[in-house]
């Protein structure tokens, strides 16, 4: 009779993920891990403001918050549109930097840092309607604050509009000091200067000498924090990098040392790290022996 998959070593296919989880298992509370939202931790769906957390998610990040180093959501959204959509205000120990980074929130301050936004994001909120209404009136707009996401997933022909509004909405974010953040038919103006590869940096610098770390994530705005692992790596610190698969990015596949089948997958990767850590008065999964 064959022995079912560990769904923890399973989805891992190269050498370098196997010793970054190994390293992760051997020291958990010096390693990092780090996770998007919406395509890894929720499903994707038509309209942002209807994401939910996949149901196992908010368990097992409990679990999990405990026995790491850093536990946090690394994600485009505002802060508190993650901690309402999970359900992890109450979640001690987990943090969330939203905005690729610019935005900072944990359970235990209860409270976000955010910096002051350049006047182009207020240039390009006011331009936008009228560049949208001349070359895609049927694409969305979805006001993050601190960005605004093009939505095209519900025009008539997503992939074709995604194509034709890449260049006009570069332009206007460059005549305004913003770039262009593509995604799965999104394409977002947001300020310079923070990616989600700087967010996990500053995650293991503010833990210090990590023994691990790890990054989950779906889509083209988590490429700078697969590079970050690659590069951590490369200087000597253990990384594991996870895809949430999708047909829709599948460069993302060919970068991953694991790919697990969207949020679900995620949930039961994370569920079977939490099992092999076991809980901080029984480490690695079992009872420890009195001494």
């Amino acid at each position: 009779m064959t022995e079912p998959a560990d769904p923890l070593h399973a989805p891992l296919r190269t050498d370098e993920g196997r010793a970054g989880l190994a390293a992760l298992l051997a020291a958990p509370g010096r390693a990092v891990v780090g996770l998007d939202f919406d395509g890894t931790l929720a499903p994707i769906v038509d309209d942002p403001a209807d994401a939910r957390a996949h149901p196992a998610v908010r368990g097992v990040l409990e679990r999990l918050a405990p026995l790491l180093g850093r536990l946090a959501v690394v994600t485009g959204r505002p802060v508190e549109q993650v901690v309402e959509l999970a359900g992890v205000a109450q979640l001690h120990r987990l943090e969330v930097r939203g905005h690729y980074g610019l935005e900072r929130w944990d359970a235990a301050a209860g409270r976000v840092v955010r910096p002051e936004l350049p006047p182009g994001v207020e240039q390009v909120r006011r331009a936008l309607p009228g560049l949208l209404l001349a070359l895609a009136p049927d694409a969305a707009v979805e006001d993050k604050g601190a960005s605004l996401a093009v939505h095209t997933r519900r025009t008539p022909a997503p992939e074709e509009t995604f194509e034709r509004l890449q260049a006009p909405l570069a332009e206007l974010a460059e005549a305004h000091g913003l770039v262009v953040e593509p995604g799965r038919f999104v394409l977002e103006l947001r300020p310079p200067g923070a990616d989600k590869g700087g967010a996990l940096r500053a995650l293991a610098d503010e833990l210090g000498d990590p023994s691990a770390v790890v990054f989950v994530g779906d889509d083209l705005g988590d490429l700078a924090a697969f590079e970050a692992v690659r590069a951590l790596r490369a200087g000597g610190t253990p990384g594991v990098v996870v895809c949430s698969g999708s047909d829709e990015v599948p460069e993302l596949l060919q970068l991953a040392d694991a790919v697990v089948e969207g949020p679900a997958g995620v949930a039961s990767w994370l569920t079977a790290l939490a099992d092999a850590l076991g809980t901080p008065e029984h480490p690695n999964g079992a009872p420890v022996p009195p001494a």
